[in-house]
Formats: structure tokens, sequence, C-alpha cells
């Protein structure tokens, strides 16, 4: 399973976005995008969502499955 950090980073080199665009574009601050990128800090699910909503992409809940 690949952690929150790599999959915003990934994607967000796949668009061609550097790390300051993101930022401006979701609104968050530089600091907010690089600590995610380098799993620091506790960012609130709305800012994850305000990230990953510009790099096309959504939060999706659902129940875990049982042994």
């Amino acid at each position: 399973m690949m952690k929150l950090r790599d999959t915003i980073k990934n994607r967000r080199e796949q668009t061609n976005l550097s790390q300051k665009d993101l930022a401006e574009m979701s609104g968050v601050s530089l600091a907010t995008v690089k600590d995610i990128e380098r799993g620091k800090g506790n960012p609130s699910l709305q800012t994850v969502e305000k990230i990953l909503a510009v790099l096309g992409m959504e939060v999706v809940y659902q129940l875990r499955k049982t042994v």
C-alpha cells in the first residue's frame, strides 16, 4: 500500500506541477505541501482533500475487509 505522501508526490510530478504551484492552486501553504511530501506534520483531512482535488484525485471511504 502506497503512503499518502508518496501518492501526492508521484501525482504532482506526473502532472508537472511544482510544490509551489500545487500549494498556490490548492490554497495551502508551500510549507504544508513540503511537510506532507516529507512525511512530516499532520495535515487535516480538509487540507488533504484540497490538494487531492487539484491533482484530480479524491478521498474514498470504504469499510475494511475483515478476515
